[in-house]
């Protein structure tokens, strides 16, 4: 019987992946902080009108089981952001003629 208390290693979906960054867009903070804003979110549907049930259709878990994957995500999406915002940063150069 397989141990069903160990998570697998799942691929985030887009939802999954986009539901992350608009809580981290929210509140720019790390794990756990960034847990808790998921968690808020889901309990009043502001990710379109998605609670627990539809997160879950989509790969987001909230369980004790699930967290170590939703950290992963969280780290992922917070890494891209950082990085996106750096480069963002760097002014472009004039072309002049």
């Amino acid at each position: 019987m397989p141990d069903t208390r160990t998570p697998t290693a799942v691929d985030p979906s887009a939802e999954a992946i986009d539901f992350v960054r608009f809580c981290y867009l929210r509140r720019r903070v790390g794990w756990p902080e960034l847990y808790d804003e998921m968690c808020a979110v889901a309990s009043r549907g502001l990710y379109h009108g998605w609670g627990l049930a539809e997160l879950s259709e989509h790969g987001i878990g909230f369980s004790l089981f699930e967290t170590p994957a939703l950290a992963r995500v969280a780290a992922d999406v917070a890494r891209e952001e950082s990085e996106r915002r750096s480069t963002s940063a760097i002014p472009k150069p004039a072309v002049t003629h």
